[in-house]
């Protein structure tokens, strides 16, 4: 066992390392912490100064709960927290800038949890954590802001739901109890009052302390006789109570009588250029319909990697898509999809004739993406990786009925939804 896999295993027992040790573990891999110290924050919201001296007083307030009302948090839990409260932020030295409020010139980090995330996902993979660990540092600090809004919001169970299906709400609320007291502002005690109404109206919905949530409202629908149905209902009374289509699980059954007995497969393909999208098509999906970006612009432009005519290359490709989907052909939509906006357009899509969506999203390294990119025969440029990363998106589990992440050499790491 390796030094810092010794490190990372003391965090899941009763370690506490300052931000300083933090960095001399972690600041190779994850560049940005060497920028905290000069990067300057609001000093209404933050008077305590830096982003370092910030993560140093969260961390600090952390391991203070951990050793009294948050004590039951142990193992993987407690390595996932700790590692989430010292890269909450992680994404400020990128997303910092000025702008006026209210008259007044304010520092601000707009998007620095999603753009964080984003940061992560090719970075948290190469340490030696699980990848559930890796998943849940990622909802964390993704999500971290999402308490108090859910609550200034009066936001109702379908916003909670979702929230849940995403991310564990009760680490989320220890989280953001250490992201208020390791900071000094005048709104202290109002903002701590905002995240005990989130605790309360977590545990009021049963959603709080609950690794699947949304098993406990599937148990009431488990009427099938035949598995793809059942799969089929369960996935769309999920995605339909996160988004308040429907109020009760049950609504679902008659909702969805029909659709259930036929249906589509639609596989959406998320990963940057040379995580192995298409090989993994080819080894898993070789009966489905494969709609290829790359393929109708080398029928359009004469070259795959031609950026012209994109208007055109989209809508021969959502013609496709509907032609496939209204037959009731399984299909697959093989491009990049960085973009969460590009996933929803296909996802939408898919939901409007009736298809079970599933995501397949690849998470691999920098080095590994880099490296398999130059061994591919269709190889972009190291700044089209680059840009690629720099605009990614990280989907959530939210965004499709199911999900599926691959790793280095089509090695599935993880899947979530419910599959036959």
């Amino acid at each position: 066992m390796n030094k810092l896999t010794t490190w990372l295993q003391s965090l899941a027992e009763n370690h506490t390392p300052n931000f300083a040790e933090c960095v001399d573990y972690l600041g190779q891999y994850f560049p940005l912490l060497h920028q905290f110290e000069n990067t300057e924050q609001d000093s209404d919201w933050h008077a305590e100064g830096n982003v370092a001296i910030h993560t140093e007083m969260v961390l600090q307030a952390l391991y203070t709960q951990l050793e009294s009302e948050a004590k039951h948090i142990r193992g993987v839990a407690r390595q996932s927290l700790i590692l989430a409260a010292l890269l909450h932020d992680i994404a400020k030295p990128l997303t910092t800038r000025r702008k006026e409020i209210a008259g007044k010139i304010r520092l601000v980090a707009p998007k620095h949890e999603q753009i964080g995330t984003s940061y992560l996902a090719t970075r948290l993979i190469s340490l030696p954590l699980d990848q559930q660990s890796v998943l849940t540092i990622m909802g964390l600090v993704g999500f971290h802001q999402m308490p108090k809004l859910l609550v200034l919001r009066n936001s109702d169970f379908k916003d909670y739901f979702k929230l849940s299906l995403n991310v564990d709400l009760a680490l989320l609320y220890w989280l953001e109890i250490a992201d208020m007291k390791g900071r000094i502002c005048p709104d202290l005690s109002v903002q701590l009052d905002f995240l005990e109404q989130f605790r309360l109206y977590a545990e009021e919905y049963q959603l709080w302390q609950m690794a699947t949530p949304a098993l406990a409202h599937l148990a009431q629908i488990q009427v099938k006789k035949n598995t793809a149905e059942q799969v089929f209902l369960n996935s769309y009374a999920t995605t339909q109570l996160a988004s308040g289509d429907i109020s009760t699980a049950e609504e679902a059954i008659a909702k969805h009588y029909q659709a259930c007995q036929q249906y589509s497969h639609l596989y959406v393909m998320c990963g940057i250029s040379g995580s192995g999208k298409s090989t993994w098509i080819e080894q898993n999906l070789s009966n489905f319909d494969v709609i290829s970006l790359d393929e109708i612009r080398r029928e359009i432009n004469g070259k795959r990697l031609s950026q012209k005519n994109r208007g055109q290359v989209l809508q021969q490709a959502k013609t496709r898509l509907k032609q496939a989907l209204a037959q009731k052909r399984d299909v697959v939509w093989d491009a990049t999809n960085i973009r969460k906006d590009f996933r929803k357009i296909i996802c939408d899509l898919g939901t409007s004739y009736n298809a079970l969506i599933t995501m397949v999203v690849f998470q691999q390294s920098e080095k590994a993406l880099r490296t398999n990119n130059r061994h591919r025969k269709f190889a972009v440029s190291d700044e089209v990786i680059t840009d690629q990363m720099n605009k990614l998106e990280w989907p959530w589990f939210s965004e499709a009925h199911r999900l599926l992440i691959i790793g280095e050499k089509g090695k599935e790491l993880y899947r979530y939804g419910s599959f036959e």
